[in-house]
């Protein structure tokens, strides 16, 4: 039986893409790089934000020292308008909701900053609707990798077996299967059925009730 949901945040929970979008774009516009559509961006998210960085900056600007002041810039900029367009997915908040009425104990794991994953799931969701947010913390590495998620778990006091992970990239569900955990991927997210079954899910959302069927069935 599952007790413990581990979410993703951008694409999962939170449509983040226009205003990651729009502080890349005003970056890009900044020193006169080629710009990119929303879709693109898609597929440039989900590795955390110094990697989303390197993707957008041309060839010739990314030296350590050319991605850490872009970075800067990026940070800043998103910081300033990272709610401008963001917003819940439809459902999330009553999914949320729901589980916890069942015992369920929701929780973030997500490779944005740990910091502004705090102030973002506050900001949206409310204080206590998710027992622990957790996003990328210096020397520890980002999803794939599990790291993170077994020291998460272990503040959880979650066993593998009772624990979900949900995420709408192959990121999170390589995740999932890392850290030895079923990996449910949302349909309604940034990268679509084609890639969350080609990285193996185990079971694919195409509403938030679903992951509540799912729950209540395992």
């Amino acid at each position: 039986m599952i007790h413990t949901v581990l979410f993703d945040l951008d694409g999962t929970l939170l449509n983040t893409i226009d205003d990651l979008a729009d502080a890349g774009n005003w970056v890009c516009a900044q020193h006169g790089w080629p710009e990119f559509t929303v879709e693109q961006f898609k597929h440039m998210v989900g590795n955390g934000i110094p990697k989303l960085v390197e993707r957008f900056s041309p060839a010739d600007a990314r030296t350590p020292e050319q991605l850490a002041a872009t970075l800067a810039e990026f940070t800043a900029r998103y910081d300033a308008h990272k709610e401008d367009k963001t917003a819940p997915y439809p459902g999330i908040a009553a999914l949320i909701d729901a589980l916890n009425t069942t015992g369920v104990q929701c929780a973030v794991f997500s490779n944005k900053a740990d910091p502004l994953c705090g102030k973002i799931i506050e900001h949206y969701f409310g204080a206590g609707r998710f027992v622990l947010v957790r996003g990328s913390r210096p020397g520890v590495p980002t999803k794939p990798d599990p790291t993170g998620v077994y020291s998460l778990m272990q503040d959880l006091h979650a066993a593998p077996a009772s624990t979900l992970f949900v995420g709408d990239s192959d990121v999170d569900i390589l995740t999932g299967h890392n850290a030895g955990l079923p990996a449910m991927g949302a349909l309604w997210g940034f990268r679509g059925r084609a890639e969350l079954t080609a990285a193996g899910a185990d079971a694919l959302a195409g509403v938030p009730e679903d992951i509540l069927e799912y729950v209540r069935t395992h």
